[in-house]
């Protein structure tokens, strides 16, 4: 299908070095992804990161259902076939999001394991 667009000049001269199929493909699973519940992408976490959480919020993190499902087919065919170029760079991104998650849980751990022990008076 051939789609005719109008875009600024500044705009175009940053698409000509990109694959615009694969922006248009990536820019519409996020776009999907956003009425659902949970984290979605990189936008939805360093929102939600910004705003500070509390341990407890970050711990209880959890991808939205429809981040889950494209996880999990992602992860079957990566498992059993070859991944398209697109698909390959959306699995590259998801494993760089868990690490980045997985971090910012275990410091969300950690800081709720200092509040936690006690505290000896060592003068009393």
């Amino acid at each position: 299908m051939q789609i005719t667009l109008e875009i600024p000049d500044e705009l175009f001269a940053k698409l000509e070095a990109q694959n615009l199929t694969q922006i248009l493909e990536l820019g519409l699973n996020e776009a999907l992804a956003r009425p659902q519940i949970g984290f979605t992408g990189f936008v939805e976490v360093l929102d939600f990161l910004a705003n500070l959480p509390s341990p407890e919020e970050v711990l209880n993190l959890r991808p939205s259902p429809h981040l889950q499902a494209e996880i999990d087919r992602l992860s079957e065919k990566y498992q059993t076939q070859d991944l398209t170029d697109t698909e390959q760079q959306l699995w590259q991104q998801y494993e760089y999001l868990e690490h980045v998650i997985r971090i910012a849980k275990a410091k969300a751990y950690l800081k709720l394991n200092a509040k936690q022990e006690p505290q000896f008076d060592c003068c009393n």
